[in-house]
């Protein structure tokens, strides 16, 4: 039986932020606070849970969460980011600035929260190419 992801940490220099910043770009509801975390559930039944690092901000290890999301949410997220004048990529290594990307049958973006991890949202899952 395969296993089903449950939740994931994000290690930030302020949890709240960094999650608010992932809800304000989904439309979700305010995070909520869980023990030493910022939860921010997922349709899936999936959190991702910010914590304040341990360690200083310079020892925060970049993280890439990709986000299966519909056509219009999609368009809502992008809306979002170009509202915020945030930057953004056609591709995972800053390649393609202030584009969007049509690969793997689908659309994808790339944007940085707060403490530089990536956060991808894309409207097909990956497929490799025959």
């Amino acid at each position: 039986m395969p296993a089903q992801l449950d939740h994931t940490i994000m290690h930030s220099t302020d949890r709240f932020a960094s999650a608010r910043f992932l809800t304000a770009l989904l439309g979700a509801p305010e995070p909520e606070e869980f023990g030493p975390f910022a939860t921010v559930p997922l349709a899936n039944g999936v959190t991702v849970d910010y914590a304040d690092s341990i360690v200083d901000s310079d020892h925060i290890i970049m993280q890439h969460l990709a986000f299966l999301v519909s056509e219009e949410e999609f368009d809502q997220i992008h809306g979002r980011i170009v509202e915020r004048d945030l930057p953004y990529w056609g591709g995972p290594h800053h390649q393609e600035p202030q584009e969007i990307n049509h690969r793997h049958h689908g659309r994808g973006v790339y944007v940085d929260d707060p403490d530089g991890h990536a956060l991808e949202f894309l409207t097909h899952p990956y497929v490799v190419d025959e």
